[in-house]
Protein backbone atom coordinates (compact mmCIF):
# COMPACT_ATOMS: atom_id res chain seq x y z
CA UNK A 1 0.00 0.00 0.00
CA UNK A 2 0.98 3.39 -0.87
CA UNK A 3 2.04 5.69 2.30
CA UNK A 4 -0.70 7.96 3.44
CA UNK A 5 0.18 11.82 2.87
CA UNK A 6 -1.08 14.13 5.61
CA UNK A 7 -2.29 17.25 3.94
CA UNK A 8 -2.87 20.40 5.82
CA UNK A 9 -6.34 21.74 5.47
CA UNK A 10 -6.77 25.81 5.62
CA UNK A 11 -10.27 27.65 6.24
CA UNK A 12 -11.32 29.95 3.85
CA UNK A 13 -11.94 33.12 6.09
CA UNK A 14 -15.50 33.61 4.55
CA UNK A 15 -16.31 29.56 6.08
CA UNK A 16 -14.64 29.87 9.32
CA UNK A 17 -17.91 30.05 10.99
CA UNK A 18 -20.60 28.09 8.92
CA UNK A 19 -24.09 28.83 7.19
CA UNK A 20 -27.26 27.68 8.47
CA UNK A 21 -29.42 26.03 6.64
CA UNK A 22 -32.64 24.85 7.16
CA UNK A 23 -33.46 23.38 3.53
CA UNK A 24 -31.93 21.61 1.08
CA UNK A 25 -32.71 20.92 -2.84
CA UNK A 26 -30.64 18.32 -4.64
CA UNK A 27 -30.73 17.96 -8.43
CA UNK A 28 -27.88 16.24 -10.70
CA UNK A 29 -26.62 15.33 -13.92
CA UNK A 30 -24.98 12.85 -15.33
CA UNK A 31 -21.30 13.67 -14.28
CA UNK A 32 -22.29 15.41 -10.46
CA UNK A 33 -24.79 16.37 -8.02
CA UNK A 34 -25.83 19.99 -6.97
CA UNK A 35 -26.94 20.15 -3.63
CA UNK A 36 -28.21 24.06 -2.57
CA UNK A 37 -28.28 24.52 0.86
CA UNK A 38 -30.47 27.23 1.97
CA UNK A 39 -32.44 29.03 4.91
CA UNK A 40 -36.21 29.27 4.35
CA UNK A 41 -37.85 31.85 6.29
CA UNK A 42 -40.99 33.09 4.49
CA UNK A 43 -41.90 35.69 2.94
CA UNK A 44 -38.64 34.33 0.55
CA UNK A 45 -35.54 32.14 1.24
CA UNK A 46 -31.53 32.09 0.52
CA UNK A 47 -29.48 29.84 -0.81
CA UNK A 48 -26.18 30.66 1.28
CA UNK A 49 -24.22 27.49 0.02
CA UNK A 50 -24.31 25.51 -3.16
CA UNK A 51 -22.02 22.40 -3.21
CA UNK A 52 -20.84 20.51 -6.35
CA UNK A 53 -19.63 16.95 -5.98
CA UNK A 54 -18.71 13.75 -8.11
CA UNK A 55 -21.61 10.74 -7.85
CA UNK A 56 -18.70 8.92 -6.26
CA UNK A 57 -17.40 11.52 -3.68
CA UNK A 58 -21.75 11.14 -3.07
CA UNK A 59 -21.90 7.50 -2.05
CA UNK A 60 -18.45 7.75 -0.18
CA UNK A 61 -20.28 11.01 1.88
CA UNK A 62 -23.89 9.24 2.58
CA UNK A 63 -21.54 6.30 3.93
CA UNK A 64 -19.51 9.01 6.23
CA UNK A 65 -23.36 10.60 6.94
CA UNK A 66 -24.73 7.33 8.01
CA UNK A 67 -21.63 6.32 9.85
CA UNK A 68 -21.61 9.68 11.89
CA UNK A 69 -25.55 9.36 12.42
CA UNK A 70 -25.05 5.42 13.92
CA UNK A 71 -22.46 7.23 16.11
CA UNK A 72 -24.85 9.90 17.21
CA UNK A 73 -27.61 8.01 18.06
CA UNK A 74 -25.67 5.18 20.12
CA UNK A 75 -24.34 7.83 22.53
CA UNK A 76 -27.54 10.39 22.67
CA UNK A 77 -30.38 8.31 21.88
CA UNK A 78 -32.33 8.20 18.27
CA UNK A 79 -33.22 11.08 16.40
CA UNK A 80 -36.84 11.52 15.47
CA UNK A 81 -37.32 12.94 11.74
CA UNK A 82 -39.10 16.42 11.67
CA UNK A 83 -42.47 16.82 9.47
CA UNK A 84 -41.91 18.31 6.61
CA UNK A 85 -43.51 21.74 6.21
CA UNK A 86 -46.79 22.20 5.16
CA UNK A 87 -47.33 24.21 1.59
CA UNK A 88 -49.23 27.29 3.93
CA UNK A 89 -46.64 27.39 5.91
CA UNK A 90 -44.27 28.27 3.48
CA UNK A 91 -46.78 31.02 2.26
CA UNK A 92 -47.92 32.51 5.23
Amino acid sequence: MPKQQKVPIKFAPQAIGGVYSNQMMISHTREEFLMDFMNLFPPEGVVNARVIISPGHLKRMIRALKDNLGKYEAKFGPIVEASPPEPDELTN
